[in-house]
């Protein structure tokens, strides 16, 4: 698919699609061999709007991929000690291969604490301290699902990544870092960027890879692109225009798809391998704990 005039527009739906399909046969194939179902646990604690959707849309492609949802939702209320009991309860149980803990939490609790609690060997948000390590020192550790999204995008995009200019505008623990560490991993050179970076606009132009993942509404513009770049926008931000709510990324689209080699759009970009990386973890994690192959190309 290409945008008007301009790159080829990378079509994260697609792929995610692809990836779920993928993950459903190897489930399938888990089962029939070995009488075992991949389970995730997802805990909801409060009634934050946004959440409830994405723990919703988490449970049906669970199912859909023949895996077990496990879902536990808490009131908003509840003591960080209760929500610490269920967590050693999960790391306890067999049949669950992979546990997330939604975000945000309520603010009486310690996101940090909490999330310390998951067996890193189900942590397939990748965010536990010690799957940060060891990603941080190219071992094998469970990796944070949008990055590891990204990555495979630019992988089926541009096969070999060794050697490439790479540029990665957003220092975030669940973005930013992780992403930055999954590009040397693949021998890209990384820079990484924020809003503070000067001359971010010159920074920007020397990238063969741009991941944008600042959280502000089209702050990289399209003149800031390299001709032939290729542009992974992971901002999702929701702005009134038009006299209507839109959803847009940290890239201006319009323009930058004009420059670009290709670009992820939002939505239908990024945003969908986000489920479909939870679900290619949590497989993952299910054959790391059986001593089982690990599925080729479904993680870093």
């Amino acid at each position: 698919m290409a945008a008007r005039n301009g790159g080829a527009i990378i079509d994260g739906k697609a792929f995610a699609a692809g990836v779920r399909a993928r993950v459903a046969g190897h489930v399938g194939r888990l089962q029939a061999a070995h009488g075992v179902v991949p389970g995730l646990a997802v805990v909801l604690v409060g009634e934050d709007p946004a959440s409830q959707v994405y723990v919703r849309n988490k449970g049906i492609q669970t199912r859909e991929a023949g895996m077990a949802s496990f879902e536990h939702k808490l009131p908003a209320e509840t003591a960080q000690a209760e929500l610490l009991a269920l967590i050693e309860g999960l790391n306890a149980d067999p049949a669950v291969h992979g546990i997330l803990v939604q975000l945000p939490l309520p603010a009486h609790m310690d996101a940090d604490a909490v999330i310390n609690a998951i067996d890193p060997a189900k942590d397939v948000d990748g965010f536990h301290i010690s799957n940060v390590g060891l990603l941080g020192t190219g071992q094998k550790s469970m990796v944070p699902c949008t990055p590891l999204g990204c990555l495979m995008l630019l992988r089926d995009r541009l096969g070999d990544l060794s050697g490439l200019n790479a540029v990665v505008v957003g220092r975030s623990n669940i973005v930013g870092k992780p992403m930055a560490q999954l590009l040397l991993g693949d021998s890209c050179t990384v820079t990484i960027a924020h809003s503070r970076t000067k001359d971010l606009a010159g920074l920007c132009r020397t990238a063969d890879i741009l991941v944008a993942a600042v959280g502000r509404p089209r702050m990289i513009r399209g003149d800031w692109i390299r001709p032939g770049a290729t542009v992974i926008d992971v901002g999702i931000n929701r702005i009134a225009e038009e006299g209507r709510s839109r959803l847009v990324g940290d890239v201006d689209f319009e323009a930058a798809a004009q420059v670009a080699g290709a670009i992820t759009p939002v939505p239908g970009g990024v945003g969908p391998m986000t489920i479909a990386c939870l679900l290619a973890n949590t497989l993952t994690a299910c054959c790391r704990a059986n001593g089982w192959p690990e599925p080729e190309g479904l993680t870093a």
